[in-house]
């Protein structure tokens, strides 16, 4: 079975990571935080729905909660995933996709809390003349195999009565999926905010699909190592309690928010203003209602369900990931009223 280059490269960083931790077992020799270390290492990149981190950061929320955190920011997404299925750090921002692929490579990770839902910002945005999903048939369309955004064109695609095999698939990463959609080197691509305002910059083209038409679909998250859940359950309940502060002084005080978000994301405020539909920040009542089992789009159990369907029927991995332990609500109920 075929397997994205992405989703080979995560199993076997997964794969090598198990070795290693049984090659160590017993020793305390680790630069890992997770080995009893203070400082906890969170990676995150260019997402809307993960920049409040560097707000938190530069406000001192982290210290008011008593947990010690170095951010690691990622210029490459999928180096962020590859960078906690092999240890390197504790915990990251991505999505459930990403998550359940690197559990299916032999990963042990957990989601926390969920930073997002996106809500138009993953975009299929085409040259100008191809005005529908339809009209991408027999196409070059670019995204980053076996990310969000490629299981947006999958869905949008099988909406319009295509298949993957009606359009001619350029994987390529999302920052050189976009330049390559400006520099006309393909008709179509599918990337996430802030990419998407470099895509739309070529002339006459247009979102023909969105992560709004498809709702629950994707969602982002704050994703830890299981060993790290369950050795320093503590720092986990700090860093969630810090995020809803967060979000909480974001609301408060959107200008300087804004200023700090989009200067990390290289945009102007106001195309950084322009997100804000796009991405539905979770409150604490969605988070608890998410992390409840149910069979809505709603809830992570249903949708988790859904995605592992999708990644073993496109062939990026094998069979279905385990789902014992994939969703720890604790933290989210801890602060629960």
């Amino acid at each position: 079975m075929i397997r994205s280059p992405r989703a080979r490269l995560l199993m076997a960083a997964a794969s090598a990571a198990a070795l290693a931790l049984t090659a160590a077992c017993g020793s305390s020799d680790s630069n890992s935080s997770a080995s009893g270390g203070e400082t906890v290492t969170i990676g995150y990149s260019a997402w809307p729905g993960w920049f409040p981190w560097q707000v938190a950061e530069q406000q001192g929320m982290f210290e008011k909660n008593g947990v010690k955190v170095e951010l690691k920011w990622f210029d490459s997404y999928t180096e962020s995933l590859n960078a906690l299925a092999t240890g390197n750090i504790d915990a990251n921002s991505q999505t459930l996709n990403d998550t359940l692929a690197s559990v299916s490579g032999g990963a042990k990770q957990t989601v926390v809390l969920v930073n997002d839902n996106s809500t138009g910002n993953d975009q299929i945005i085409a040259a100008e003349g191809i005005d529908t999903v339809a009209g991408l048939k027999g196409k070059k369309v670019a995204a980053e195999q076996g990310t969000v955004d490629h299981y947006l064109l999958l869905l949008a695609l099988e909406q319009a009565g295509l298949s993957a095999s009606d359009v001619q698939f350029t994987p390529l990463a999302t920052d050189a999926a976009a330049a390559a959609f400006v520099a006309g080197k393909v008709d179509a691509v599918g990337v996430f905010a802030p990419f998407t305002t470099t895509a739309l910059g070529r002339k006459g083209s247009k979102a023909v699909a969105t992560s709004a038409d498809f709702p629950g679909a994707i969602p982002d998250h704050l994703v830890f190592s299981s060993e790290f859940v369950e050795d320093r359950p503590d720092d986990v309940q700090s860093i969630v309690k810090t995020w809803f502060d967060t979000v909480e002084w974001v609301e408060a005080n959107k200008e300087p928010a804004n200023r700090i978000m989009a200067e990390k994301a290289g945009v102007s405020v106001a195309d950084y203003r322009s997100y804000d539909g796009g991405t539905r920040i979770f409150s604490l009542a969605e988070n608890v209602d998410a992390f409840r089992s149910g069979s809505t789009p709603a809830n992570l159990d249903f949708q988790a369900a859904k995605i592992a369907e999708f990644l073993v029927g496109a062939g990026l991995v094998d069979e279905e990931p385990p789902m014992d332990g994939l969703l720890d609500g604790r933290f989210i109920e801890e602060l629960s009223p």
